[in-house]
């Protein structure tokens, strides 16, 4: 662990208001104190944490600019050392040359997310504190937002020391039986020992059906739009983009290619693919988009199949119907501004998808489309209050490891192996579960964690 004094600027390179350069380390005040003139004349290394001074910055007894100086104090910090943060004006060159003179005078350029990795060196937070700190940061919806919260206030660290400290005590009995048979008795032992290998598989395989809706919620639903073309897909992710993004026309076959965009609907984001209208046409460049629409849905995690309600279903209709029955999907029901040629209710119970009335044209059933995918993606996740959501594969990964030698544990005790081989697979499963918090890695994979975050945090 480094124990020299870094810097770096904390806010975004751009002309704005303020920018803010961050210092923390044993020298970060002495720094501050060769660069810093106060209205009294005061120096900052005497001064009481958390207190904010007003003055300017100085190179060589020339103002460069006015600042606010906080001064934070170990161990009461966010790295738990010696901290300064500069209030400056923010435009870019104001920036650059304030943490040029902060470098000039004993600090070094801080790596990407270093300030977090020394607060987790330092103890402060956990990793799953850590990686959502960086989560929370980039959070594009409502779902990602408190679940990076969730993770920053520490519910998955909780949930897993808790869990952690239960299997513990159960390999210190088990060591302490085998060493001291005369006091400490395992008869019965088995029958409680399942008992509770039962209860954290349990709970490691409900942290576990978190993880696909959870990861997919937080980075976004892959979202296909099928349909014939003229349904009414393109009107469609234009009303959902808010923006003319597709081409509207009445003639068939108006898309060919492939339109991206990420759409925030709430607490959801989605990555939404408006592609060609899937029908038979000997036209080469519109076959090559229904292909292409084709290979786009085999891989989506969920599917808005548009139907035209005021066409019959066709062989084209049947060819989508293929693709939606064994995946997420809803079938919104277009046109209804129009005489109908389709029975809903006989859509619904021929494909068991919820079928929604919907009229890209008026904008009628957004509100209960995104109800509908709330529910679809949520129905497997508990209140955010109270539940661990794991959206980060390294952390699923963890888990999963955890679960196998859980398991193993539980397939000793049906084959009434000895009480020492039980040990053996509880030590795996409480390792995995320190890995997934950050208890036991190694140096290379912490670097390569932290180097992922942003400059100045």
């Amino acid at each position: 662990m480094k124990t020299d004094t870094i810097a770096a600027v904390a806010t975004a390179l751009s002309n704005a208001g303020i920018g803010i350069i961050r210092i923390s380390g044993p020298d970060a005040f002495s720094v501050i104190d060769r660069i810093f003139q106060g209205k009294k004349g005061e120096k900052l290394s005497s001064a009481k944490s958390h207190t904010v001074h007003y003055g300017w910055i100085l190179e060589n007894k020339t103002i460069i600019d006015e600042v606010m100086v906080l001064v934070l104090r170990a161990p009461h910090t966010y790295t738990r050392e010696d901290t300064i943060e500069i209030d400056c004006h923010g435009g870019v060159l104001i920036v650059k040359k304030i943490l040029e003179v902060v470098l000039q005078n004993g600090a070094r350029l801080a790596e990407p997310g270093e300030f977090t990795k020394l607060a987790f060196l330092s103890g402060r937070i956990d990793l799953t504190q850590a990686e959502a700190v960086m989560d929370f940061i980039q959070s594009e919806n409502e779902f990602a937002r408190k679940t990076s919260l969730n993770q920053l206030k520490g519910a998955v660290s909780k949930k897993v020391k808790n869990l952690r400290e239960r299997i513990l005590y159960e390999i210190a009995f088990i060591e302490s039986a085998l060493d001291d048979p005369e006091h400490i008795s395992l008869e019965g032992y088995r029958e409680k020992l399942s008992f509770s290998v039962e209860e954290w598989i349990a709970e490691l395989e409900q942290w576990l059906d978190t993880s696909k809706n959870g990861k997919i919620l937080k980075e976004g639903i892959k979202t296909v739009i099928l349909g014939k073309p003229n349904a009414g897909k393109s009107s469609l992710m234009n009303l959902l983009a808010g923006e003319e993004r597709a081409i509207v026309t009445e003639i068939a076959g108006t898309t060919r290619d492939i339109l991206i965009e990420h759409i925030t609907l709430g607490e959801i984001s989605l990555n939404v693919v408006d592609t060609a209208g899937i029908r038979e046409t000997e036209d080469i460049i519109e076959k090559i988009g229904v292909e292409k629409a084709k290979d786009y849905a085999k891989e989506a995690d969920f599917i808005l199949y548009v139907v035209d309600s005021s066409l019959p279903l066709d062989q084209n209709d049947e060819e989508i119907l293929s693709f939606i029955l064994d995946k997420p999907a809803i079938i919104l029901f277009n046109k209804t501004d129009l005489q109908t040629m389709i029975e809903k209710e006989e859509l619904e119970k021929r494909t068991k998808k919820q079928v929604i009335p919907f009229s890209a044209k008026q904008g009628i059933g957004v509100e209960k489309l995104q109800q509908a995918i709330k529910t679809l993606f949520f129905q497997e996740i508990v209140s955010l209050d109270h539940s661990v959501i794991i959206t980060n594969m390294r952390q699923r990964e963890a888990l999963f490891q955890a679960l196998e030698s859980i398991k193993l544990v539980r397939q000793s005790i049906k084959d009434k192996m000895p009480e020492d081989f039980y040990t053996i697979d509880l030590t795996s499963g409480y390792e995995q579960l320190g890995f997934l918090i950050g208890e036991s890695l190694e140096e290379d994979l912490v670097n390569e964690i932290f180097s992922k975050f942003c400059m100045g945090k």
